[in-house]
């Protein structure tokens, strides 16, 4: 069984890191192999999402957005059958569906708590969404302010707070929460058999994030920028964002353990296909 970390913890863990000139590395788990060699790979936090369940599965990631589970019955469930087993050190963050009506959040933090979470991030979100079902959802109480109000609930519980946001105002938003990590999210990763084919470019991810940055760091100098998603799929793509964000980490999910497992598991079966038998 893994350690549990308060959120204290959590951030002088990070900034230990940043500190170093290290980036902070977040992986998506959605298996226990996934966890246990991101762990081994150096990986400061180990995220568990409903998608991750559907993405080692060959499915797309946004399938998490889809009606065929409970997301957050899911993701409690995987971490106390799947990952926490598996990880040693690295503090486990839950992505939770914040604007679920069907249950009180913060009982539901509190269990996440009980079990040994270390921290939260906005996974189901909102952000993700847009168009007429997104000012349904808006309107009806399913909202990305509802997502931030129990972001800072989690916070004052003592969990390490993570939030996706998808433009300079719910970046500003989350900041007023006190969240510790904003991860500007570039939406769905691009590359391999599943993933986004209508990727912005490099560029326009780096204007959009430094944009996201620039609002949370003017309410909170301290809080921790990451990227995730889009055409940051690669070491050359963290690396570039580095270079032209203020971002000190990346959340990779599909990045981490979708593509190199596509690429490793074809690339051997290929070889062994290749070889030749005795007639």
């Amino acid at each position: 069984m893994g350690k549990q970390y308060g959120r204290q913890e959590v951030c002088d863990r990070l900034r230990a890191e940043t500190k170093k000139g290290k980036p902070i590395v977040a992986a998506g788990a959605g298996i226990g192999l996934s966890a246990k060699l991101a762990e081994a790979g150096g990986a400061d936090l180990i995220i568990i999402y409903n998608s991750g369940l559907y993405r080692m599965d060959g499915l797309p990631s946004i399938a998490g957005y889809m009606p065929f589970g409970d997301a957050n019955a899911v993701v409690k469930e995987m971490g106390l059958r799947h990952v926490f087993p598996i990880v040693r050190n690295a503090p486990v963050i839950a992505g939770i569906c914040a604007y679920d009506l069907t249950r009180d959040m913060e009982t539901f933090l509190k269990e996440l708590l009980t079990v040994g979470f270390s921290g939260v991030i906005n996974f189901p979100t909102v952000g993700r969404i847009d168009g007429d079902f997104r000012r349904s959802m808006e309107d009806l109480g399913m909202s990305y302010k509802r997502e931030a109000e129990v972001m800072g609930i989690a916070g004052s519980l003592g969990f390490f707070t993570m939030a996706y946001v998808f433009n300079p105002e719910e970046s500003k938003m989350m900041a007023e929460k006190g969240i510790d990590a904003v991860v500007a999210h570039m939406k769905t990763t691009s590359g391999g058999s599943v993933g986004s084919q209508r990727p912005m470019t490099l560029e326009e991810a780096g204007k959009r994030c430094r944009e996201i940055f620039q609002a949370a760091l003017a309410v909170n100098p301290d809080v921790l920028c990451l990227a995730h998603g889009g055409p940051i799929e690669g070491p050359e793509g963290t690396a570039y964002i580095y270079r032209h964000t203020q971002a000190v980490g990346f959340v990779g999910a599909s990045s981490i353990e979708r593509l190199p497992t596509e690429e490793a598991i074809q690339k051997i079966t290929k070889k062994f296909k290749a070889q030749k038998i005795q007639k």
